[in-house]
């Protein structure tokens, strides 16, 4: 089945990953935990159902915060009880959700935004290049300024408090493809595809920072590659570190990178001073809309000072499908143009965001 098709079937399939079957209802001594009003509220409506209600009829909780929304009732060992927060929504970091909430391992899980939209940019990358002389393109390639974007991006918890009570282990994968659909010349190629899986150990934290909670402390294994041959293959990994902060309906996450070079030549001895040596995701929750801004740089002065800043908005449309709205700007949109400079854009429909 070609990628078209399989992307295609699995926008027809993902509204059905949320359909949910009846269950007992949870336990209410874990609801006093929960310290978002709304999901703390959905937690006792739901404990204290009287038994005689209409199993078909079904309360709508207020679509104006993002934790009533995610509180629906727990009906199978992927689901699991209402999030304290946002971060908790996607990390399962509520300790007290330990026993009834968190759910078992081998569930598939949102990771990152998955969209589609068409995509366009200022400026092309027809001699995609390298230092490495064996990775540099020496005939202009046919490519137009136009072209659909897609990302899937989804994960699963392998092992859950490998430490006592804490330190869960995840696997996640994400994969973006740019697809020359508008390039009828050429028979609408995909011009790249970066395949990104990871691997990481993430803790439960509780402190404060400047009037802002950490949540989360993570450390991970990513390796990011196009699959292609030379001399447009371009691959890297990285060592990360992550630390996961949130106040009411606003997350950073700041994470920091040491590149780990593979066995082999390296394609792109540079790439770290243009994708940069980390990077910081601010999301703003607000209603049924979600602002993201993602900043990186390569933490180097002079002629090594590079960078890139990406700002997304999805909003609703008829759930489960929202616009996605994305302008990038800088270095590294893709692996092949890690070091070519241009200002992307795009405008389309989402299935899943970051909450």
């Amino acid at each position: 089945m070609s990628r078209p098709l399989q992307f295609l079937l699995l926008l027809m399939l993902a509204p059905c990953m949320n359909a949910r079957a009846a269950e007992p209802v949870p336990d209410a001594s874990r609801c006093a935990n929960i310290t978002a009003d709304a999901a703390r509220l959905a937690c006792y409506d739901q404990a204290f159902a009287q038994p005689h209600a209409d199993k078909k009829t079904v309360r709508p909780l207020p679509t104006t915060d993002v934790f009533a929304r995610s509180s629906a009732l727990p009906t199978s060992r992927c689901d699991k009880g209402p999030p304290s927060s946002l971060l908790d929504s996607r990390w399962e970091l509520d300790a007290a959700t330990a026993e009834s909430g968190r759910a078992a391992p081998f569930c598939i899980r949102p990771y990152r935004p998955i969209y589609l939209m068409p995509f366009y940019t200022s400026r092309t990358n027809r001699l995609p290049s390298s230092p490495s002389p064996e990775n540099t393109v020496t005939e202009p390639e046919d490519i137009t300024r136009g072209e659909l974007k897609y990302q899937l991006s989804l994960k699963t918890k392998i092992l859950d408090d490998i430490f006592g009570d804490n330190g869960d282990f995840w696997m996640g994968y994400t994969q973006i493809s740019h697809w020359q659909i508008f390039n009828a010349k050429r028979s609408r190629p995909f011009r790249e595809t970066n395949y990104e899986p990871d691997a990481n150990l993430v803790f439960r934290t509780d402190y404060d920072v400047l009037g802002w909670k950490a949540r989360l402390l993570g450390f991970g294994l990513v390796h990011q590659s196009n699959g292609r041959s030379d001399p447009l293959s371009r691959s890297w990994n990285r060592a990360t570190a992550s630390i996961g902060l949130e106040r009411e309906n606003w997350t950073i996450t700041v994470r920091p990178w040491w590149r780990v070079l593979e066995f082999g030549e390296d394609n792109n001895p540079d790439i770290s001073d243009y994708m940069g040596r980390g990077d910081v995701e601010i999301i703003r929750v607000a209603g049924d809309s979600q602002f993201a801004l993602l900043l990186r740089h390569s933490l180097r002065g002079g002629d090594r000072s590079h960078g890139a800043v990406q700002f997304d908005w999805a909003f609703p449309i008829a759930p489960p499908l929202r616009g996605h709205v994305q302008v990038f700007n800088g270095y590294g949109e893709s692996l092949i143009d890690y070091n070519h400079r241009a200002w992307y854009a795009g405008v389309g429909l989402s299935l899943i965001e970051w909450y």
